[in-house]
């Protein structure tokens, strides 16, 4: 034919770990709909990507929905694309485990959809050239990617007409470009303004094959957008519009369109993704930087030109490096794949138990939590929730496969987040914690074995390029806004008073951070970050040496360092026994200055409780109810605290041996999504805080324990074991 073959492709997802009620909204919104419409035009076939943990929700809750889509694909209607199995940033994880979710995948999808994917999706279009070995190697013949890495690659647009061939080590892939330019007239232009330009695409470049492959919750799931898509019309409209000039317009997939053109060329792509992606990966202070000057020349005469030969865009894996939170999963995730390949090789470990570790690795892969660009990713707790819970019932699972049962515990050190420091993790049957000597001494992961919760699954407050639209937006003038906002931005506030929880965090928020504050200062100096630092011990590197025995272990870390311009010496020891769900901390501090007051406080942050949630809750020690957990709380003389999440039926405990004042305040952070800025509770600050003045020792010491139980339970304290034999490791 003499005109143009348009692919027509949906990629529908919700991410591991979303809420019941997101998934079902989107099935209401937009997948039910969308194929409501489509059903009653049988001569407009289109490619249809449901990622694996969407399927697998639909499978157990709208069976008749995949009844209705199985039969669409067996009849030709619908190809089924497939991919990953859990939607994970495939240049993120090993070699093994890519091959090994899109087999997984394509099997899942041959059972319940009644087809052989001869395509896969890559989650979030992120390219590097070296994936076409994982690709070809699991079976995949064809992949779709944006026009922006053809254009990178040195491609012109009018040449993105068909597909391309590329290659690895022999090995070919075929791989399709979509048109930036559909995805951004569908559906939110009139169908005459696609109308026009595939006309001009038909009168120019006879048989192109133009691609639009996108979300397809933007049908329906979306802001304003169901009204729009089905109660305006606009999907009949569209359908009408092809219908109607199927003379020139032959709707296809990209299985017809493989079978019946040869390929436009030999490709090599560089590492890249979509266009927006390669700007959100930028530090905050750069994508700025970049905005502004997109905006500042987007009227010259030569801007069109130059565009294509702009590189200024950065590499998703550089999510690892802006925020440390992704960084600290995707090393733990690393980790767990490592030893889950080693025992597989082994051939010694029960084969079940490496499965089911397996299939909870694969879940905490999916790529959502691991970034933040126009969506909430990796500033939703629940999301980050996920990945640890999976995480760690992986672990549990590897444990299980060696035989790895009943009281227990241990000590190690290593590089665990990938620093090149060393980290020591203490773990026993109920309890594993990481911490950072080279780092403040700061315990940075602690997971619930049982209840599958790490509760330091915190996040800093840090800027972001859209902040200043914030506070511009709500009239404030103050506060270290990195920019103008664009005045052809839609500002969108979910709520009143966002600006004043744009706050930055000097340390991270983890536990056992230690401060040395004025005297006079206050529960909101903290909270709002001011500079009151008075040593150098919050972010100070710890020597530390592992003591071990049949019961217990410790970590012992010693610093030398400056508090008010004096020596100070700081012994913290982190000491975890066998069949406890106990961590204690002992703190020591030696060489205080004489006749001088110490304000010395230890900040811990508890993350993965809702912020205000009746069943989620602070108590006293006497079970007295104080507030939920973003309360701002300010008490004097207590020995302890608890923090209560009825619906994980979790109770974290804080004790301490010397009583103290407290400070407590919610970590709340300001980000954007697809409906518009809104304030996200974070974790909750625990900081008790002592006003020392040493006697003639010049030391002073207090032990603070963290305890876990069933919040139907009751917490059990029992005694340190002190009179064992230890054995010792310098590190």
């Amino acid at each position: 034919m003499a005109g143009v073959r348009l692919i027509l492709a949906l990629h529908d997802h919700q991410p591991v770990g979303n809420f019941d009620s997101v998934f079902e909204a989107s099935y209401r919104e937009s997948y039910l709909p969308f194929l409501d419409v489509m059903e009653d035009y049988p001569g407009i076939p289109f490619v249809l990507h449901t990622s694996g943990p969407l399927l697998e929700w639909l499978v157990e809750h709208r069976p008749e929905y995949i009844a209705r889509v199985r039969a669409m694909a067996e009849s030709g209607r619908v190809e089924v694309l497939g991919g990953a199995f859990f939607e994970p940033i495939l240049t993120m994880i090993p070699h093994r485990d890519r091959v090994g979710q899109i087999r997984e995948f394509d099997a899942y999808i041959q059972d319940v959809l009644g087809v052989k994917p001869r395509g896969a999706w890559i989650a979030e279009r992120v390219w590097e050239q070296h994936l076409v070995s994982a690709l070809v190697e699991s079976g995949v013949e064809y992949t779709v990617l944006d026009d922006f890495h053809f254009s990178r690659a040195g491609i012109d647009e009018c040449k993105m007409r068909g597909y391309f061939l590329t290659e690895e080590e022999g090995r070919l892939l075929k791989v399709f470009p979509i048109s930036e330019r559909l995805r951004y007239l569908i559906p939110f232009q009139e169908p005459h303004i696609t109308y026009e330009y595939l006309k001009e695409i038909a009168a120019n470049q006879p048989n192109s094959v133009m691609v639009f492959a996108d979300d397809g919750e933007k049908f329906g799931a979306w802001p304003e957008t169901y009204d729009h898509v089905y109660r305006n019309g606009w999907l009949r409209r569209f359908c009408d519009m092809i219908e109607g000039n199927r003379d020139w317009i032959e709707p296809t997939t990209f299985s017809r369109a493989v079978d019946s053109t040869l390929p436009m060329g030999k490709v090599y792509l560089p590492d890249s993704s979509y266009r927006e992606m390669t700007e959100w990966v930028l530090p905050s202070d750069r994508l700025v930087a970049f905005q502004e000057a997109v905006r500042s020349n987007a009227d010259h005469h030569s801007a069109d030109r130059l565009r294509p030969f702009v590189r200024a865009g950065g590499n998703w894996r550089n999510f690892k490096a802006k925020y440390t939170e992704s960084d600290e999963m995707y090393a733990r995730m690393l980790g767990i794949s490592d030893r889950l390949a080693t025992l597989t090789s082994s051939n010694s470990a029960d084969p079940d138990y490496l499965e089911i570790a397996r299939q909870e690795l694969y879940r905490a892969q999916c790529n959502c939590s691991y970034w933040h660009g126009a969506f909430g990713g990796l500033y939703l707790p629940h999301l980050r929730n996920a990945v640890y819970r999976h995480l760690i019932g992986a672990h549990n699972a590897l444990d299980e496969s060696e035989g790895r049962r009943g009281p227990r515990v241990s000590i190690d050190a290593g590089d665990y987040n990938l620093d090149a420091r060393q980290e020591i993790r203490l773990e026993n049957d109920r309890v594993i914690a990481f911490v950072r000597p080279a780092f403040g001494g700061h315990l940075y992961e602690l997971d619930l074995r049982q209840p599958l919760v790490n509760i330091l699954s915190t996040l800093d407050r840090r800027p972001e390029a859209y902040h200043a639209a914030i506070a511009a937006s709500s009239g404030s003038g103050g506060g270290e806004f990195l920019g103008p906002p664009s005045i052809q931005e839609k500002v969108v506030l979910k709520q009143e008073g966002l600006e004043h929880l744009l706050v930055y965090d000097r340390q991270p928020r983890k536990a056992l951070v230690d401060h040395f504050l004025p005297v006079e200062a206050t529960l909101l100096d903290l909270k709002t970050c001011r500079d009151v630092e008075r040593g150098d011990f919050a972010t100070g590197t710890y020597l530390s040496r592992i003591h071990r025995n049949a019961h217990q272990v410790a970590l012992i870390m010693e610093r030398p360092g400056v508090a008010y311009g004096h020596s100070i010496r700081i012994r913290k020891t982190i000491s975890l026994e066998a069949n406890s769900g106990i961590l204690e901390a002992a703190y020591v501090l030696e060489e205080l200055p004489e006749d001088v007051t110490i304000h010395f406080a230890v900040e811990i942050n508890l993350a993965s409780m809702a912020g205000r949630a009746p069943d989620r809750y602070y108590c006293d020690n006497d079970g007295r109810r104080l507030g939920m957990l973003d309360s701002r709380l300010d008490l004097s003389k207590v020995e302890g605290i608890s923090m209560t999440d009825e619906w994980l039926d979790l109770v974290v405990g804080l004790r301490w041996t010397e009583p103290a004042d407290l400070w407590c305040f919610p970590i709340e952070t300001v980000s954007q999504s697809e409906g518009g800025f809104e304030g996200v509770y974070q974790s909750s600050s625990v900081v008790p805080h002592w006003y020392i003045k040493s006697d003639e020792t010049r030391r002073w010491e207090v032990r603070i324990r963290l305890s876990s139980d069933s919040a139907k339970g009751s917490e059990a304290t029992p005694d340190i074991i002190a009179n064992e034999k230890w054995s010792m490791i310098d590190l």
